[in-house]
């Protein structure tokens, strides 16, 4: 295992983990996939549990520079900084996961409820506060609109009406949109966390093996966490009907019990029709159901 502060010499990779929001997400999807990452408190140098790999925290609104330059290898933020930067990455996967829910998130332009702007045309001359300043420039130059776009260093919901006229920010849910009274005018894009690699490091065949078995893991491990195990037992005779009702990941796997005329099942669902699957197995005469969690799921 690699010191906190120091090069192990079977170092491979230089990891980039995002600072702040995905923080806790991203460590818990690591924790899935197989890789015990621990943090300390007051210091950007967490401990993982490979000694091929080195992490450092940094924010996600720099990760993509970082990697793009070399000082990491690879590295997850999201796909908003990437085209924030204009970085030049591989885009190794797309790992869909938030601090708040397993949707894409999205970057939109917003106006009070009551404002007399109701087209992106309306923004012409206005003044607007985002913290994502070259995509909000870049998307008023292709609609046409000259206004002033400036930085804002956070709670950009309360600075309208006041101090600018409309804002661009990124919601997940629309709550706190909805909270400050605030209207959304316009989707810029929708984003979500990536993984992403150094263009050289991707070049150089053991790295890129182990970039791919990482992605692979994360992959696996955010698939594990919408699907479930399901194991039962039924009689031959209302085997057909059984796995009729069953919407199987795969073809379930169908194993003879020592009761020449009983046939055990496995099978991975979605664990969000478990609850109409179990009542309705049960009235097909199945029988010792047992539902368990996953931790990967590799296609």
């Amino acid at each position: 295992m690699c010191l906190e502060g120091m090069s192990d010499s079977k170092t491979l990779l230089m990891l980039g983990l995002p600072k702040g929001n995905l923080e806790e997400a991203t460590c818990s999807l690591f924790r899935k996939a197989g890789f015990k990452i621990t943090m300390s408190s007051r210091s950007y140098k967490p401990v993982v549990n490979d000694p091929e790999i080195e992490a450092r925290l940094v924010r996600a609104q720099e990760m993509s520079r970082y990697v793009e330059h070399g000082f990491f290898d690879c590295g997850l933020t999201g796909e908003d900084w990437i085209l924030e930067n204009e970085s030049d990455v591989v885009e190794v996967c797309d790992l869909v996961y938030s601090k708040v829910s397993s949707m894409p998130s999205r970057w939109i332009i917003a106006v009070p409820e009551n404002s007399d702007i109701k087209t992106i045309k309306d923004l012409e001359g206005k003044r607007i506060a985002t913290e994502l300043i070259g995509a909000t420039k870049r998307f008023l130059e292709k609609n046409g609109v000259s206004a002033e776009v400036e930085f804002s260093w956070g709670a950009t919901e309360v600075k309208v009406p006041e101090m600018v006229d409309a804002i661009v920010d990124i919601t997940e849910t629309g709550s706190s949109l909805r909270a400050n009274k605030l209207r959304i005018l316009e989707t810029l894009f929708y984003t979500n966390t990536k993984f992403i690699a150094n263009k050289e490091s991707w070049d150089n065949p053991e790295k890129r093996r182990k970039i791919e078995n990482i992605a692979m893991l994360l992959k696996s491990a955010l698939e594990a966490g919408s699907k479930v195990g399901l194991k039962l037992n039924t009689s031959k005779e209302g085997l057909a009907k059984v796995l009729k009702e069953l919407p199987a990941l795969r073809n379930p796997t169908v194993s003879q019990l020592s009761q020449s005329d009983w046939v055990a099942i496995e099978t991975i669902i979605d664990e969000s029709i478990v609850r109409e699957i179990i009542p309705r197995l049960k009235e097909l005469g199945a029988e010792g159901i047992i539902e368990y969690p996953l931790n990967k799921v590799v296609y």
